[in-house]
């Protein structure tokens, strides 16, 4: 491997983290070309070391020891493909920003993206997990995530078909650690329409007719609504989001009605509907709720905060604490948003 591509050891990963954990890489390197890749899986594979790659660190749980080599994900461009009358086609670098890249569309007068805004983490980032908010999921929008693939040693492009995206979920969840995607390739559709079913949305705009809102109304009201309902990372360690909104059957969210008629539910399908785990923890007790280094955030129940000091395992023993409460009270499962990085070589 060049002097200019050696892995560093021993690297402080607490700026790369969200929840603000202290976490040391066994060995990590920094990318910004694609062309760093496949040297550095291959010295890993013949070290016999893991390796995963960490983006902006918002949708993880490390442990205080991360084995391995963790590539640091900085691959940062945005390329404008096309821009015809249907469609603009966007080329951008897994480590780019994803607020900043969203804000960036809109100042290009590119629009769909907007319901996405202030979601922290990267673009390569943003497929792993299908990441949504407010009715919109960024699959909508992807064509095509540029990957090398380091089961076969080969540069792939996996069509949005190939990412088999679903609700929180792809591919890259199902196979982890098999693609280190380096970009995502986005269409933009130029005839838009505004999105705003969704609750804090509809409210916000209620006394607007749709005709005129714009895609920039969007994005300040989402910024605004996360802004007051969410805590800076940057201040009180989070990933947002903790827990997935359970998806049940009607019948059984029928049922639950007739025993909580306050349920808060949204149609997720013409058989299913998708609860607010946000309200089942709360109604459990656990809003504001400090544990130790670790708690629930006091406005927002769905968020799992770190203050400082505390660890993986601590985190982990409180949301077992919600999932066990809430299953006993709802015969609910919620399953947990983040990807959770064991402290084993086994990766």
């Amino acid at each position: 491997m060049n002097s200019d591509c050696k892995p560093l050891a021993n690297y402080p990963l607490r700026e790369r983290n969200t929840l603000g954990f202290e976490v040391v890489a066994e060995w990590a390197l920094p990318i910004t070309q694609a062309e760093q890749i496949p040297p550095a899986i291959r010295w890993a594979k013949n070290a016999g070391l893991p390796y995963r790659t960490l983006g902006g660190g918002s949708n993880v749980v490390l442990p205080a020891q991360l084995p391995g080599l963790t590539l640091l994900m900085d691959i940062d461009f945005i390329e404008v493909l096309e821009n015809q009358a249907a469609k603009t086609r966007l080329r951008v670098g897994a480590g780019v920003n994803w607020h900043d890249f969203v804000r960036w569309t809109l100042d290009q007068n590119c629009r769909g993206l907007e319901n996405l805004a202030l979601i922290p983490g990267t673009v390569g980032a943003a497929p792993i997990q299908n990441i949504g908010a407010y009715g919109v999921e960024v699959k909508e929008y992807i064509d095509t995530v540029e990957a090398f693939d380091c089961q076969t040693n080969q540069w792939v492009s996996l069509s949005n078909k190939d990412c088999r995206f679903t609700y929180r979920h792809s591919v890259f969840k199902d196979e982890p650690n098999r693609f280190v995607i380096t970009a995502v390739i986005f269409d933009l559709p130029k005839v838009w329409q505004p999105r705003i079913s969704y609750a804090d949305l509809a409210n916000h705009f209620a006394n607007r007719s749709i005709d005129a809102i714009t895609a920039s109304a969007i994005f300040d009201a989402v910024c605004a609504i996360r802004t007051q309902k969410l805590p800076d990372p940057k201040v009180i360690g989070n990933v947002g989001s903790f827990f997935q909104n359970p998806v049940i059957s009607n019948q059984q969210l029928q049922s639950l009605k007739r025993q909580f008629p306050q349920i808060v539910s949204y149609p997720e399908s013409a058989t299913h509907s998708k609860l607010a785990a946000g309200w089942l923890i709360d109604q459990c007790g656990f809003k504001g709720v400090q544990m130790g280094n670790v708690g629930v955030h006091d406005k927002q129940a769905l968020v799992l905060t770190h203050r400082g000091g505390g660890n993986a395992s601590e985190l982990l023993k409180l949301a077992e604490q919600i999932q066990r409460k809430v299953k006993e009270t709802f015969g609910v499962e919620l399953v947990i948003e983040p990807i959770i990085i064991n402290g084993s070589a086994s990766l």
